[in-house]
């Protein structure tokens, strides 16, 4: 097998040129320091750490970070952002490389992840605010599992938390708005 070694490092180079664009960050500031893995909430659940992950597009990977749950579990909470010595914006990458990874169809390894994302956006468009029965519901369908989380829905059914109708915003039409004007964002207008 003969393998291209500079169409592969030209490839690494554009995408690394491509999602430091995309997400206005300079993955060659990261010098591993860690404490973005030290301080990130979910990142006992996580394939790759976050300093992983940077370490990995540092080296020109693509599929590896693309492909992990690492980048559909982050919360986008920012602690990693604001315990960066070197000032990266970690979870703007992340949210940048979950934007690649679901324009080349890679939802396969948070694909509940994105689809959760999907039926919750879904509700802050039509209500201006997210209706937990029904983004619960829906999801249940979708993935197939309709009793998931049956047990704990009912308990805060009982206590009040749940409402069975969704209430809306009086500004929807403002809600609207918003969704399209990042819909056109995100289509490069």
């Amino acid at each position: 097998m003969l393998l291209n070694l500079s169409t592969a490092v030209r490839d690494s180079a554009a995408f690394v040129s491509y999602v430091e664009s995309a997400s206005g960050q300079r993955i060659s500031d990261c010098y591993q320091c860690g404490k973005c893995t030290a301080g990130c909430p979910v990142s006992f659940a996580m394939d790759l750490m976050p300093h992983q992950v940077i370490r990995l597009l540092q080296l020109g990977f693509r599929d590896e970070p693309l492909n992990s749950k690492t980048i559909w579990l982050c919360a986008t909470c920012a602690t990693c952002t604001t315990r960066c010595p070197r000032n990266v914006d970690l979870a703007r990458l992340m949210d940048t490389l979950r934007n690649v990874a679901r324009q080349e169809g890679r939802t396969g390894a948070g694909k509940d992840v994105a689809l959760f994302n999907e039926v919750f956006l879904e509700s802050v468009r039509r209500y201006g605010r997210a209706h937990e029965l029904g983004i619960g519901l829906r999801h249940n369908l979708r993935t197939g599992r309709l009793l998931k989380d049956n047990d704990l829905a009912r308990t805060w059914f009982l206590r009040g938390r749940l409402q069975v109708r969704p209430s809306k915003v009086r500004e929807v039409a403002e809600i609207e708005r918003i969704f399209g004007e990042i819909a056109r964002m995100e289509d490069g207008e």
